[in-house]
C-alpha cells in the first residue's frame, strides 16, 4: 500500500496539501515488520526514477520507484528497508529523451555539506522543545496586537559573524555555539529579534544563501536539522524571536537542483521569458503550477510549524511582481491583459500570507519590496497582498542620501529626512538598514558618515537615534552596531577587535542605549502606522538641521521627545516647543560621559516655561551640542 495516498495526491494537486514534507522526501518507518526509509519525489515528466545511495552502493537500478496511483499527479515511491538517519541519497532520473539526471531530493531535510551535493536522511519530528512559554505567548498575539510589540532586528550572517581562527572547516561556529554566544550578544543589546541569512541550504557560499537548492534543509554548515532546532530554542527561551530569510523568487541552475528537474522545465516557467532572470542567471518559478506553489507554501510552514520560526522575510518580492523584472523589451512577455504584473505571483502571495499567518498566529510575514505597489500589507480581502510588514527601501534611500551629505548642504535636502512621515500610515514598515548596503563599494556605515574620523563617529550616533527614534519597526545588520569599518564579507568574521577602540565601544554603548530605551518604552513601538503616535514638533528647521518630535504612547503617559542636531554646529540657546507645561526628565544625553562626551553634571530635568517657540504656547531651552541628541521623558 502507498504512503502517498489518494488523498495526499488530490490535495497536491491543489495546492493544498499544507504538511506535504511530511509525505514527500525520505522518511524513516517500519513497514512489514522492516524498519527503513520510505523515499517519495515528484517527477512527473520523467520515464524512470531510481534512489540511489551510500546504502546500495550507489547502484544504479538497486531501487526502482513506483509511480503511485492516480499516475497522472506524477509522484514517485519507494520502500527501501535497512537505510537509517544520515544515509546520503540522490534520485536518478531518467528522462524522455534518455538522459540520466542525478537529483538532490526537493523535499531533503538535510544536505552533505558542500561541495558534496547528495541529500541525507534526517529526522526532524523528534526534537525536544523548551519554548511553551514562548509559543504559548506568540499564539495569543492578534493581527492588532501583533503590530503593537517591540521589534528591533538584528540581521546576521551565521559564517561571518565570528569565527573559529586557523581551522581548515572554514572556522564556521555551529548552531550550538551560536545558541549561546549569538544568542548572549543579542540578549544584552537589546534586540528582540534576531533575522538569519542564508539558511536553507545552498552551494556557494558567495550567493549568502540567495540561491537555494535545499528549501526544506537548515544548511550544513553549522550542524545538523537537530542543532538548528537547538538555536531556535535557545532564542526562544532569553525571549528572542527568530526570522529566516526565504527566498521563493528565484533558484540556482546547479544541475542537481531543480533546474530542469525530471528533463523538463518541472518547477521553472517552460518559456524563458517568464522563467529566467537575465542579470541573475537563475530560473524563476512558475507561480501558475498547483505543485509548485505547494512546495513553495510547504516549505514556509515547515520552517514555521517544525522549526518554530516567528517570520520569514521573502526576499526579491519585486522580481515576482513583474513580469519585465530587470528584463529588456523582448526577454519579458505580458499578462493576459497586456500588463507586466505577475497575476500567478499575486495570488500565491496572497495564498500563503493568508495560510502562514492564519494557522500560525503572531507569525510575520515580511515583503523585501522596493517598488511603490499597493497595499502590500493590505489584506487579501481589500486586494492586498496580506504581508505582515514591508521593508521601508524609501526611507533606507533618502536617509543614507541625507546622512553622506557634508552638514552645510543636508539644509538643502532637509525633505529627505521627513518624507517617509508623509506615507507612514500606508503600510506597516520596517526601517532597515540591511547587508545589502554595506557590500559591493557601497562603503561601510561608518565610512558613508561625512567628515574627520571624529565626525563620522558623531554622525552615527545622530543618524542611529533618529532610526530608532522614527516610527517604523527596525533592522540593524551586524557590524553596524559598533560602527564596523570594512564592508562586509562573508569571506571572514566582523572586525570585533574595533573594540578595542574607545570610539567604537562608545558607539555600541550608545545602540545598546537605544535598543534598551526602545524596549522599555511603549511609545516607541505600539503606534508605529498611526499619526497618533507620532509628531512633529519642528519639521522644517532646514537652516539649522535640527529635527524635534514626539513619540506618543497609547495611554499618554511616558512619551518620549527627540531634538536631533545633524550640523557640527553648538546651539548654546537652542529652545524646543513642547506639547504642554510639564517637566521633562532627560533620559538620554549624546554628550554624557559614558558616551565619551563631557557632560558629567548636567541638570536631568527641564520645566517647560510660557515661552512661545515652534507655534507652541510652551518650551524649554537646552544647550545643544554639535550632532547632540537629547531625548526627553514626559
Amino acid at each position: 500500500m502507498s504512503n502517498f495516498t489518494e488523498m495526499d495526491s488530490y490535495l497536491f494537486g491543489q495546492g493544498t496539501h499544507y504538511e506535504i514534507y511530511r509525505k514527500m522526501g525520505a522518511h524513516q518507518m517500519k513497514v512489514k515488520g522492516k524498519s527503513g526509509v520510505n523515499f517519495t519525489v515528484w517527477a512527473p515528466n520523467a520515464s524512470a526514477v531510481f534512489v540511489i545511495g551510500d546504502f546500495n552502493n550507489w547502484d544504479e537500478s538497486a531501487n526502482q520507484l513506483q509511480r503511485v496511483e492516480p499516475q497522472t499527479i506524477g509522484v514517485y515511491e519507494a520502500f527501501v528497508p535497512g537505510v537509517q538517519k544520515g544515509a546520503l541519497y540522490k534520485y536518478l532520473i531518467y528522462t524522455r529523451d534518455g538522459r540520466k539526471l542525478y537529483k538532490a531530493d526537493p523535499y531533503a531535510n538535510y544536505a552533505e555539506m558542500r561541495p558534496g551535493t547528495a541529500s541525507v536522511v534526517a529526522d526532524i519530528d523528534h526534537f525536544k522543545w523548551t519554548d511553551d512559554a514562548w509559543m504559548k505567548a506568540r499564539a495569543a498575539l492578534t493581527n492588532e496586537t501583533m503590530f503593537e510589540q517591540p521589534m528591533a532586528i538584528y540581521e546576521v550572517h551565521f559564517g561571518s559573524w565570528m569565527r573559529h581562527p586557523g581551522r581548515e572547516d572554514d572556522g564556521f561556529y555551529t548552531y550550538r555555539e551560536l545558541a549561546d554566544s549569538l544568542v548572549k550578544y543579542v540578549k544584552e543589546m537589546g534586540y528582540t529579534h534576531v533575522e538569519l541569512m542564508g539558511i536553507s541550504e545552498y552551494p556557494y557560499d558567495g550567493s549568502w544563501g540567495y540561491q537555494v537548492t535545499g528549501y526544506y534543509a537548515p544548511t550544513s554548515r553549522y550542524g545538523e536539522p537537530e542543532d538548528f532546532a537547538y538555536f531556535v530554542d535557545a532564542c526562544h527561551r532569553n525571549k528572542i524571536g527568530v526570522i529566516l530569510d526565504w527566498v521563493p523568487a528565484h533558484f540556482p541552475r546547479d544541475a542537481h537542483g531543480l533546474a530542469e528537474f525530471d528533463g523538463t522545465c518541472l518547477y521553472e516557467y517552460a518559456d524563458p521569458r517568464k522563467g529566467e532572470h537575465p542579470d541573475w542567471g537563475t530560473k524563476i518559478f512558475d507561480y501558475g503550477k498547483t505543485e509548485v506553489k505547494n512546495f513553495l507554501i510547504g516549505s514556509a510552514l515547515m520552517w514555521v510549524e517544525n522549526y518554530h520560526i516567528d517570520g520569514l522575510r521573502v526576499d526579491a518580492v519585486a522580481s515576482m511582481l513583474y513580469l519585465d523584472y530587470g528584463k529588456q523589451d523582448g526577454q519579458w512577455v505580458s499578462n493576459k491583459y497586456g500588463g507586466n504584473k505577475n497575476l500567478e505571483a499575486i495570488e500565491f502571495f496572497k495564498h500563503i500570507n493568508t495560510v502562514v499567518t492564519g494557522r500560525n498566529p503572531g507569525v510575520a510575514m515580511i515583503a523585501e519590496e522596493s517598488t511603490a505597489w499597493p497595499k502590500v500589507t493590505g489584506s487579501a480581502e481589500e486586494d492586498g497582498l496580506n504581508f505582515s510588514y514591508k521593508w521601508n527601501m524609501g526611507w533606507m534611500h533618502d536617509f543614507l542620501e541625507y546622512m553622506k551629505l557634508d552638514p552645510y548642504f543636508r539644509k538643502f535636502n532637509h525633505n529627505k529626512m521627513t518624507f517617509a512621515m508623509s506615507y507612514n500610515c500606508s503600510e506597516k514598515y520596517i526601517l532597515v538598514l540591511s547587508h545589502d548596503e554595506v557590500v559591493h563599494l557601497k562603503c561601510s556605515m561608518f565610512n558613508k558618515m561625512p567628515g574627520y574620523e571624529s565626525d563620522k563617529f558623531k554622525n552615527l550616533m545622530a543618524a542611529y537615534a533618529f532610526m530608532m527614534g522614527h516610527s517604523g519597526k527596525k533592522l540593524l545588520f551586524m557590524g553596524q552596531d559598533f560602527a564596523q569599518v570594512q564592508e562586509w564579507s562573508e569571506a571572514r568574521e566582523l572586525d570585533w577587535y574595533l573594540l578595542e577602540n574607545p570610539d567604537h565601544k562608545k558607539v555600541q554603548d550608545w545602540v545598546k542605549e537605544l535598543l534598551h530605551l526602545y524596549q522599555k518604552n511603549p511609545c516607541m513601538y505600539e503606534l508605529d502606522n498611526s499619526w497618533e503616535g507620532f509628531e512633529w514638533i519642528n519639521a522644517d528647521d532646514c537652516d539649522r538641521s535640527i529635527f524635534s518630535f514626539v513619540r506618543k504612547s497609547k495611554n499618554g503617559k511616558n512619551n518620549l521627545l527627540f531634538v536631533i542636531n545633524f550640523t557640527p554646529v553648538e546651539r548654546p540657546d537652542y529652545r524646543v516647543g513642547v506639547p504642554r507645561r510639564k517637566t521633562y526628565k532627560l533620559v538620554l544625553n549624546s554628550e554624557d560621559a559614558k558616551f565619551g562626551g563631557p557632560d558629567k553634571d548636567k541638570p536631568d530635568s527641564y520645566k517647560a516655561e510660557k515661552v512661545s517657540c515652534d507655534n507652541r504656547t510652551y518650551s524649554f531651552a537646552y544647550p545643544l551640542a554639535p550632532y547632540g541628541v537629547a531625548v526627553f521623558k514626559f
